[in-house]
């Protein structure tokens, strides 16, 4: 009985760990929706994901080339703006926080693209752009002998658009090395290079003639190459000419010759007036002379109303979160529905995968207590309190978070990579504390060793706490319903949901341990109990895989692979600490120092979110016709309604065991993909691996709080939401009925 003090132990001590996690992990996932966090070179929004970049090739340091930019990747049909951004639009802003010794210059803006808009235009960039920035380091610069990095920081802010226009920032911070070479995105900096706009000469046979209510340009001097082409005009200076409008232009031999009409609103007259003339992805940049200069024009004037207006009313609505809508409570008949619900939701949540190592383990604890009947009901209802407590606190954070305007469901914390990481650390150490390679007991001073015996009922109640942890990811039948009506309840009613999810999960063990038969149903203790012990190892380490592979999801291969680099130092400290005499005097230090070096080197990479993919899923393969997996955007669902096709949409999470294991059975069945391509069913997989408020809103559209999520939509017809569980006939039935 003795080998499962430790085990108790190890549950008491280690799972702090994972609610210190999930408290500051769910808080800092959140405000990733327009910043960085800190230390990070990236940030990742709805609409784009944008980096910082470097490039230098011989390292930092007086006289040697040095280019940071921000590189931005758009989402299909979104757009951020040129220096001039045209009709409407505002440029990026880039306000650099440097080494000492080390100046920043101009933006070095690529060729844009003419982006129309009705009669209006703009000029932009879609798809990705890197905006260069040329660094000089000057003898000034002195880091130190000792010093390995410089540090570079940056808060830049853009407006990103599509019909709609959302301002956004972020914060970023790039550490360079001195002495070594800096030259991952050298490819892209090339590109940059080339897309910028070469100087023309400034020749006698260029100008800007104002002729009326348009402006010849003459521009000589442009490369023999282009003679006969038609060229882009980009003007460099806002408001003087109509962008909407297309220049007619003409060779004068080699002088290029282009009519552009004035604008109406024209608030600047530039002396020489700056223009970039562009063919195929390249730019040249000319200063023409303005002969007899500009007619008089109005008041200067800042940008259009209408866009002022739109501008503060986004400004408004990201800053200030949306007023909640007044809770009303559910009829007595609904409420006891969703109570019957959630308590039934609880009870099948036990037999779900990321349940049962915890579970297993209570279980193996009833043989202690079988010939103790009083011991063994006051575990059962300490268990039970600390279910019924988690659930509680639980569902208060996620109904405040929401009442603040955020938008999370159920299983939120998961989508932070922290508290994946640090459950993947906590279960690291009960697998290796159930295997036998240490016992708390002899690491622990004595006065925390005899903590489980002096305080069984503590010990309890925090296995109760830990359970929900691992149940979060996880929605079993009859539960998606009930949490997705407690977002309209007020909080007492909702609250009461949630205790009654608490106790569904924790009825199991409270009737065990109230039922004197069921006790004396268990084996006496005796060996088998630490051969059992041993075996729950394994499902503690399977747990840790399926962890590194939800936080591969987010953080990239090479997330994964640094935390299973800082898991594998964790466990050669914990083993160091088992030594005796001299040998743990030297490896403990060494071991624990390196697995805090590692922490404070790798961390930030484990936690830093990789761009979301956004290329469409691969096809299913091994059935013909099948349509491949796209991704899921708000709106395309109605979209393809409306042109007659049936859709399906798989509203899922890496993070969810129940998400994978439909995934992988009834999704992958090959009648269930034939009936696909033979109703031509358009596939949508909406990932809430990562916070992403549009798929939480259209869960909440739904009456849900969490995935997985099934819904069939049909012209005509009113949608379907499956069961949690997703079933192979009730889906086909569901489509035959098409």
């Amino acid at each position: 009985m003795s080998c499962l003090r430790p085990l108790q132990r190890s549950l008491h001590t280690l799972f702090f760990i994972a609610a210190c996690a999930v408290s500051t992990g769910a808080i800092g996932q959140i405000q990733l929706k327009t910043t960085a966090a800190a230390g990070s070179s990236s940030v990742v929004t709805p609409h784009v994901r944008a980096e910082l970049v470097a490039q230098a090739p011989d390292g930092v340091g007086p006289g040697k080339p040095l280019w940071l930019g921000l590189s931005i990747t758009h989402q299909p049909e979104w757009h951020t703006y040129w220096k001039n951004p045209g009709d409407s639009g505002l440029p990026t802003q880039l306000e650099w926080q440097l080494p000492a010794g080390i100046d920043a210059g101009e933006v070095a803006w690529p060729v844009p693209k003419k982006i129309p808009l009705g009669n209006l235009a703009n000029y932009g960039y879609e798809g990705t752009v890197l905006l260069p920035v040329p660094m000089t380091v000057s003898p000034a610069f002195n880091p130190g002998p000792l010093a390995k990095e410089a540090t570079f920081q940056l808060k830049a802010s853009w407006l990103v658009c599509r019909q709609e226009c959302i301002p956004e920032e972020g914060s970023f911070t790039l550490q360079l090395p001195l002495r070594g070479t800096t030259a991952l995105h050298a490819a892209a900096f090339d590109a940059a290079a080339a897309a910028h706009p070469r100087d023309l000469p400034a020749l006698g046979g260029s100008s800007a003639q104002v002729e009326g209510d348009a402006v010849l340009l003459r521009v000589a001097g442009l490369p023999p190459a282009l003679q006969g082409q038609t060229l882009e005009v980009f003007p460099e200076t806002t408001g003087v000419v109509e962008t909407a409008a297309t220049p007619t232009q003409q060779w004068d031999g080699a002088v290029w010759t282009a009519r552009l009409p004035l604008s109406p609103q024209r608030s600047d007259g530039p002396v020489p007036m700056p223009v970039v003339l562009a063919h195929g992805g390249q730019g040249w940049r000319a200063e023409l002379p303005v002969p007899g200069g500009w007619p008089a024009v109005a008041a200067l004037k800042g940008m259009s109303p209408a866009l002022e207006a739109a501008l503060k009313a986004n400004a408004a609505n990201a800053a200030a979160p949306a007023a909640p809508a007044a809770a009303t409570p559910a009829p007595l008949g609904t409420w006891l529905a969703a109570l019957a619900g959630a308590l039934l939701g609880g009870l099948i949540l036990n037999l779900m995968p990321c349940v049962f190592p915890v579970l297993a383990i209570k279980v193996v604890g009833f043989a202690r207590h079988a010939q103790n009947q009083r011991a063994h009901r006051i575990g059962g209802l300490a268990y039970t309190a600390g279910v019924v407590l988690s659930f509680l606190l639980l569902g208060a954070l996620m109904l405040g978070l929401r009442s603040a305007g955020e938008a999370v469901g159920w299983g939120f914390q998961l989508q932070s990579p922290a508290v994946v990481a640090s459950l993947a650390a906590l279960f690291t150490l009960i697998g290796l504390n159930l295997a036998g390679v240490f016992e708390f007991g002899r690491m622990l001073p004595s006065s925390l060793a005899g903590l489980q015996a002096r305080h069984p009922v503590l010990d309890a109640f925090l296995t109760g706490v830990l359970a929900v942890a691992v149940a979060s990811p996880c929605t079993a039948p009859f539960m998606g319903a009930s949490l997705g009506l407690t977002a309209t309840l007020p909080a007492g009613q909702a609250l009461s949901i949630f205790a009654a999810l608490g106790l569904g999960l924790a009825l199991p063990y409270l009737l065990a341990s109230w039922l004197p038969a069921f006790a004396r149903a268990l084996p006496r203790p005796g060996a088998w109990m630490d051969t059992l012990r041993r075996l729950l190892a394994f499902p503690m380490f399977a747990t840790v895989v399926w962890l590194v592979w939800v936080l591969g999801q987010q953080s990239g291969i090479n997330g994964a692979a640094a935390l299973l680099a800082l898991l594998v130092a964790l466990s050669m400290a914990v083993w160091a600490l088992t030594l005796r005499g001299a040998t743990r005097a030297v490896l403990a230090p060494l071991s624990i120092a390196a697995c805090a070096w590692l922490v404070w080197l790798w961390g930030p990479k484990i936690i830093e979110l990789e761009s979301a993919p956004m290329a469409a899923a691969s096809a299913p393969s091994g059935v013909a016709g099948v349509t491949s997996w796209q991704p899921w955007r708000p709106g395309l669902a109605d979209e393809l309604v409306t042109q007659g096709r049936p859709v399906f949409v798989d509203y899922t999470a890496a993070w969810c065991v129940t998400c994978q294991y439909n995934k992988n059975t009834t999704l992958a069945s090959a009648a269930v993909l034939q009936d696909f391509a033979t109703k031509n069913v358009a596939l949508l997989r909406a990932d809430w691996t990562r916070r992403d408020p549009a798929i939480t809103a259209a869960l909440a559209q739904l009456g849900r709080s969490g995935v997985p999520v099934y819904v069939l939509h049909a012209p005509g017809k009113a949608p379907v939401v499956f069961s949690e569980i997703l079933g192979e006939s009730e889906l086909r039935a569901a489509m035959s009925a098409l």
